[in-house]
Order: C-alpha cells, then sequence, then structure tokens
C-alpha cells in the first residue's frame, strides 16, 4: 500500500525544523536496522515526542509506528493524520486488540514506536514503565531499541503552555544499543533493563545539552535533581494521581 499521508507529514516537520532553526542533534541512529522489526521504547517529555522519535529514525530511512491512545484518532485533524500515517489506536481499557496490532506491525517488518512510560513524566524522569514493549519484542523476535530525547519539553509539556514557535531550540535525540530479548526471559527484569537503559540515555543527553535555564522563571524544565522547579518524581506522582489527562 503507497504511503501517501507520512511523506507530506515529515516533509512538513523538516521545513519547521529549518523555519524554526531547531538545533536537533541526534546520535546513535546506526542503532536502528535499515531493515525488519524493531520495538523503538522512548521515554516522554512532551506532546512532541512522537515527531522526534520519528526523527531519530530517518538516518535509517525508517518510518516509525507509534502506538498511542486512542482518543488521539478520535480528533477532527489528528485523526485522519494518525490512521493515514498507519499508526496503532491504544485502548487503555482493553489493551489485548493494540498489543495484537502492535505484534503484526512487528512481523510485517515496522519499526514500532513505544512511550512505555504511558503518560507524559512531569518530572522528566523516566517514570515506572509498562511491560509491553519488552513483551512485544520477545513475542516477535525484534530487537528492543532505547532511546531518549530531551529539549522537547521546552516546546510543550503537560501543565504548560504551547510554546512552539521558539528559534535555534536545542532538541538532543539519543539512540541506545538494542536488547536482543528472548520468550524465556522474564518481562519485569527485561523492562528494569531497559528503563536502565533509558535512565542513562536521559542522563547523558542532560549532561550535555548545551542549553541552561536563562534565569529561575525557566527553570521549570529542568528536573529537581539538576536544581531545576519540575515536580520530584514523588510529586509528580501524586499529580498524575489527580488526574487523568496526558
Amino acid at each position: 500500500m503507497p504511503e501517501l499521508v507520512y511523506p507530506p507529514v515529515i516533509a512538513a516537520a523538516n521545513a519547521l525544523f529549518h523555519a524554526l532553526d531547531l538545533r536537533v542533534r541526534v546520535d546513535g541512529e546506526a542503532h536502528i536496522p535499515a531493515s525488519g522489526g524493531a520495538v523503538l521504547a522512548c521515554n516522554h517529555i512532551s506532546y512532541l515526542d512522537f515527531i522526534f522519535c520519528g526523527y531519530g529514525a530517518r538516518p535509517a530511512g525508517r518510518r516509525v509506528r507509534f502506538m498511542a491512545k486512542q482518543e488521539v484518532f478520535a480528533h477532527p485533524v489528528g485523526g485522519p493524520l494518525m490512521r493515514g500515517m498507519r499508526h496503532i489506536p491504544v485502548d487503555r481499557q482493553a489493551g489485548a486488540a493494540s498489543f495484537r496490532a502492535g505484534l503484526q506491525a512487528l512481523r510485517a517488518g515496522e519499526v514500532l514506536g513505544v512511550f512505555p512510560e504511558a503518560t507524559i513524566s512531569r518530572s522528566f524522569t523516566v517514570k515506572d514503565l509498562k511491560i509491553g514493549a519488552g513483551r512485544m519484542a520477545a513475542g516477535t523476535g525484534t530487537p528492543l531499541i532505547p532511546m531518549a530525547v530531551w529539549g522537547t519539553q521546552r516546546l510543550w509539556t503537560k501543565g504548560r503552555a504551547r510554546r512552539l514557535v521558539q528559534r535555534h531550540l536545542p532538541v538532543t535525540i539519543l539512540v541506545g544499543e538494542p536488547m536482543e530479548v528472548g520468550r524465556r526471559d522474564a518481562p519485569d527484569l527485561v523492562t528494569a533493563e531497559l528503563r536502565a537503559r533509558m535512565i542513562a540515555l536521559l542522563d547523558r543527553a542532560q549532561r550535555e545539552y548545551p542549553d541552561q535555564p536563562a534565569g529561575p522563571a525557566e527553570r521549570w524544565w529542568q528536573p529537581a535533581h539538576l536544581g531545576g522547579t519540575a515536580p520530584t518524581p514523588e510529586q509528580a506522582a501524586a499529580m498524575d494521581a489527580d488526574t487523568d489527562d496526558d
């Protein structure tokens, strides 16, 4: 089936990056296979992470099919785009169908994009992960590839107004070494290893990030352990318990 939607969406995103002169840095892209299925597991700090996660697979010539909450597919504009790009809706109350769809995509040789934290991290640290990414990799014999993005929270994140028009903003995308997951590997251990690798990638992205908050009012986009005013993981968990939005 020809790709009628994804290519123009990619072209539009690239044009926007160029117009804003975003300083997007991708490192480790060679870890994404040029063909065959793979699960790309990324941290989640922004509503725009899927754009940058997909951008990280561009050097490998891959189009990432993302698993996203079904409410996105109900949007009058976003829904047709998501379906046209062959992304996969996830019903959090009945996830078996989306899990099967993910397996089918991997067996068809697709790169599947997953945010195993399930929701945006308000603390800008890696939350506890769901086990689905590892289970899908194990069930299809495909590599499980950790990824971290940083800087995207400055554009649009939970609890903050959109700031999409920012010139010269740095965005870091790091791709880690693939994990080979066997059917007999314990899902909880696989998920713990995946989280450890995602944390290491995110720590590196934060250390190497070329910008620092310009003043106290800008410290909101830094995590608390780096001196920022973002909620601590414990505070973020309490905030999440009070709301069910993303």
